[in-house]
């Protein structure tokens, strides 16, 4: 899937993950996406959370073998 930017959150635990995912956000435009790579397992539940309670798209999320990536689009 096409991106603006990315973000590499493995290695980082609850809460840094979407903290840094909503910092990333910030300076996109709206309608941008934003690829965010992650391998903790709350991830699972904390990105489509994030995004429900601030009106960011959840275009994807894939699992691989290390993790998860994500495809969020700015409101």
């Amino acid at each position: 899937m096409t991106h603006h930017a990315a973000l590499d959150a493995t290695g980082l635990l609850c809460p840094l993950p979407v903290l840094k995912t909503a910092k990333r956000l910030r300076a996109l435009a709206s309608g941008e996406v934003l690829r965010v790579e992650t391998d903790d397992p709350a991830a699972l539940i904390d990105m489509p959370h994030f995004c429900a309670e601030s009106g960011h798209s959840l275009l994807s999320q894939e699992e691989t073998a290390t993790g998860m990536i994500w495809h969020l689009q700015k409101k």
